[in-house]
């Protein structure tokens, strides 16, 4: 059994199957689209709220190191992915990359996986887009009705018909074609990184130097009964996380680390790529490296603007240009936050799908999703099936809790990949790679240690939860997955040969 479990599929045959008419993808992107996609994914609320919190109750000042050192983490995940993606340009993201280098059930949890942290992803930002539209609407005088603004607060029935909205607009754009939604994107990134740049430089006018003393402010031992849940590795090590200090940087780090979640979805969209090789690399590596930039130039701005002790929470960019008398940039940002969540949800939904899709056409789900659109050459089908389904997800369910589960699940992935290519190097070292992760295996390693370390700061609860949808998993495999996969009915298209596709030769 053990060798049907772990059988590995072809890279040769992955890219055959995207070439079959009825499973193939249009190829639109380039290399701007996808550094779009990723710097309109990665910028949501992390910058706009985690900021402040970071400050004020872990690191102060220095939240700007802790950026910094979250950055650093995903840098050595992001050259993994980018060689992977160069190397294995089908849709799927780190499920496909885990099928042609671990095997099969591994495959097959990471997809489970995937689907899961795209899903909850999805709805928990579209309920965030929500309260923010609710709040302009609010300014400007207009009320909703508390039934349809959501659970939180409702005496009876409530349902977020606003966020349940923008799921189902978003999922018909997504149907229509992923070139449409790239040009709304790009247009609604651009107004998202705007404030952003307005954030830095009108508040650098704003800075004072005594708002950074001290830059590390005394370390202090995370008092009991604080409301903050016991990290994993505290149960195992007994070390409990510290505020402040050189150890709280790094505390910070495990927490705004949250904000840099969504360059691994550009690789979902490898499949849908014009020159994968050449792009996949660029769209990965660049809206990384442009929004960990802003992500430390913000920090450094609002810090100076206010003293960390004085940031306020929930609205910390907001709430410093009102502290120095300028409220009317607390309405911009307020607008651009809401705006910018839009391609969050978009690009979370298309993820989400790709994943869906490539497992369906490897048969571990029903090849009925794995069917493209005649005319929109998309995978209609599991889009308008996932997008009603988180769209009634964010309509009815408070996702407070089950929103940590979006992190755990991209840490997971990411040793994952990182493992794969050390794998794949050694199994595949005859594939043509037009990206290589330097220095293997020790990039990799550290990717790894890294994300443990960031895995060992979530909650136990978040641990449990996540074990249980696991389970879950595997149970679904063994009754439908494993019996249904064509590497099953198919045998030659795994590790012992690649299949011959109809009219042509093996590649």
């Amino acid at each position: 059994m053990s060798n049907t479990l772990f059988r590995t599929k072809r890279v040769e045959q992955s890219i055959l199957d995207t070439e079959e008419p009825e499973h193939a993808l249009k190829k639109s992107l380039s290399a701007l689209d996808l550094t779009v996609f990723g710097v309109g994914v990665i910028i949501g609320t992390g910058i706009f709220v985690l900021t402040g919190k970071v400050a004020k109750e872990n690191a102060g000042p220095a939240v700007s190191l802790a950026f910094v050192a979250a950055g650093v983490a995903c840098a050595l995940a992001a050259l993994c992915y980018a060689e992977f993606a160069s190397t294995v340009p089908v849709a799927g993201s780190a499920y496909t990359f885990s099928y042609a280098s671990l095997g099969e059930l591994p495959a097959w949890i990471i997809g489970w996986d995937l689907v899961l942290e795209f899903a909850l992803g999805t709805a928990v930002v579209a309920v965030g887009w929500s309260g923010y539209v609710r709040s302009l609407m609010d300014n400007a005088g207009w009320h909703m009705p508390e039934s349809l603004s959501g659970r939180e607060g409702a005496t009876g029935f409530g349902f977020d018909i606003l966020a349940s909205a923008l799921v189902l607009v978003l999922t018909a754009i997504l149907v229509i074609g992923v070139k449409l939604s790239a040009r709304i994107t790009t247009l609604v990134v651009a107004i998202k990184v705007t404030v952003v740049l307005v954030v830095i430089i009108a508040g650098a006018f704003f800075i004072k130097g005594d708002n950074y003393k001290p830059f590390i402010p005394d370390a202090q031992a995370v008092e009991a009964g604080s409301g903050i849940k016991s990290p994993l590795i505290q149960l195992i090590f007994g070390w409990a996380p510290t505020n402040f200090g050189v150890m709280g940087i790094f505390t910070a780090a495990s927490v705004v680390f949250f904000a840099f979640i969504g360059f691994d979805v550009v690789a979902t969209a490898a499949e849908e790529t014009k020159n994968p090789q050449r792009d996949m690399p660029r769209g990965i590596l660049g809206s990384l490296i442009i929004c960990t930039t802003l992500y430390v130039l913000v920090s450094i701005v609002v810090t100076g603007m206010q003293h960390y002790s004085e940031l306020s929470i929930d609205a910390p960019l907001a709430d410093a240009f009102k502290a120095t008398g300028h409220p009317w940039y607390a309405g911009f940002i307020s607008f651009g936050a809401a705006v910018g969540l839009t391609t969050v949800c978009m690009i979370l939904l298309l993820g989400q799908t790709r994943v869906f899709f490539a497992m369906s056409r490897d048969g571990l789900l029903p090849r009925f999703f794995s069917r493209v659109h005649p005319k929109f050459r998309t995978p209609h089908r599991p889009t308008i099936l996932l997008g009603v389904i988180i769209a009634i997800l964010a309509g009815f369910t408070s996702l407070s809790e089950l929103a940590e589960l979006v992190n755990i699940g991209t840490l997971f992935a990411f040793i994952v990949v990182a493992v794969g290519v050390v794998v794949l190097r050694h199994t595949r070292p005859d594939l043509p790679r037009a990206f290589r992760t330097p220095w293997v295996p020790w990039v990799p390693i550290l990717s790894v240690l890294a994300t443990l370390w960031l895995m060992l700061n979530l909650p136990a609860e978040t641990w449990l939860r996540f074990a249980i949808w696991m389970v879950v998993g595997v149970v679904v495999y063994f009754l439908y997955g494993r019996r249904h996969s064509l590497l099953e009915r198919h045998p030659e298209t795994g590790t012992d040969g690649t299949r011959t596709p109809p009219g042509g030769a093996a590649g």
